[in-house]
């Protein structure tokens, strides 16, 4: 059985590093590279980098270099892939993964292409997901436009059509720290057999305990715990270790 890891979650917007309250209010908390070194000094199990910029401006391949000379664990950029060649761009810098969403809805085809070329171990797709009336929906465009589709059967088309891991995050939860969605995050793990991320809205430990114990989620990813709190990765693991839930330690 595979090890639940634990995974910081950086959202880099106007060159600072941010965090966000429902994809909105982004507060500048500091230096991006800073927060880089820390959890590597922590020896975390991975990381995600998703540059809020990059949709409009494009990848900006300086700003992987800076990450990379820090950043010494398995590393997913996100934000503005649009193209293969934006793949081929960031993994050759040092990525380990990549996470797509808009662009994988907008195209699915783009999925199959990605995962051709590049192997399905390194094809994040990303699914952004809101409560509308009684049921969730996928939103792309940095959460603002609902694309009319379930998390649920988008997460089962992007595994068959190759991707390599599902990252859902909530955007109702996000930077609430009221925990995770449940929900959500179970009915896409129930949905596909490829591993799933759950990412929006921890705010305290037990957060983590019930998303792997309830929701089945293979990997927790996190943001304003580790900004706001004394948290820490190890504490996270910890914690689950104690319920049973074996990690990367």
């Amino acid at each position: 059985m595979l090890k639940t890891r634990v995974i910081p979650c950086l959202t880099i917007k106007d060159l600072r590093l941010v965090k966000s309250i429902q994809f909105k209010e982004h507060r500048n908390i500091g230096s991006y590279i800073a927060a880089v070194r820390v959890f590597n000094a922590r020896d975390v199990d991975e990381m995600i980098v998703l540059d809020l910029d990059a949709a409009k401006t494009g990848i900006k391949p300086w700003l992987l270099e800076e990450l990379t000379k820090e950043c010494f664990m398995p590393l997913t950029i996100g934000g503005g892939i649009k193209t293969l060649q934006d793949i081929r761009t960031l993994l050759k810098l040092g990525a380990d993964k990549v996470s797509i969403n808009t662009a994988a809805l907008e195209r699915p085809e783009f999925i199959s292409e990605a995962a051709e070329k590049f192997g399905n171990q390194c094809i994040v797709i990303s699914i952004d997901a809101k409560k509308v009336n009684d049921h969730y929906e996928v939103f792309k465009n940095g959460g603002m436009i609902g694309v009319g589709r379930k998390p649920e059967e988008w997460a089962k088309e992007a595994e068959k059509l190759g991707a390599g891991e599902i990252l859902i995050t909530s955007i109702d939860e996000d930077g609430r720290m009221n925990g995770y969605d449940l929900d959500l995050v179970k009915s896409v793990t129930r949905a596909v057999k490829i591993p799933v991320i759950a990412c929006g809205g921890a705010g305290n430990l037990d957060d983590f305990v019930k998303v792997v114990k309830e929701a089945e989620a293979s990997a927790v990813a996190a943001g304003s715990i580790f900004q706001y709190t004394q948290t820490t990765p190890l504490n996270i693991k910890e914690y689950l270790a104690k319920f049973g839930v074996e990690t990367r330690v």
